[in-house]
């Protein structure tokens, strides 16, 4: 059982660097898979924290947690302001940033 789900949060984990890496056009979904790459490795923790039977790693993904609500807070309230500005949320507009 502990290698089923170890296996699938590796999967998880490839999918989401998979669409990190093929995504170079839509913010929104590169903030989707950066959420979906943290879930994988919080699960991870949690699964080796119960196989251990120790806290530490439960500990460490509430840490994680809290750091991925807030930078999906800040990414999105900056995809809002984005998308005032410019009326799209495509990254490759990039050097418009640079004004």
């Amino acid at each position: 059982m502990l290698s089923l789900q170890v296996s699938t949060n590796f999967v998880l984990f490839f999918i989401s660097l998979f669409g990190i890496l093929i995504n170079s056009t839509n913010a929104l979904i590169l903030l989707i898979c950066i959420e979906l790459l943290l879930l994988s490795v919080n699960l991870n923790f949690i699964i080796a924290s119960a196989y251990l039977d120790d806290i530490y790693g439960q500990i460490f993904s509430l840490f994680i947690l809290t750091i991925a609500a807030a930078e999906s807070a800040i990414g999105l309230a900056v995809l809002i302001l984005f998308n005032r500005i410019r009326g799209n949320i495509l990254i490759n507009s990039y050097m418009l940033l640079k004004h």
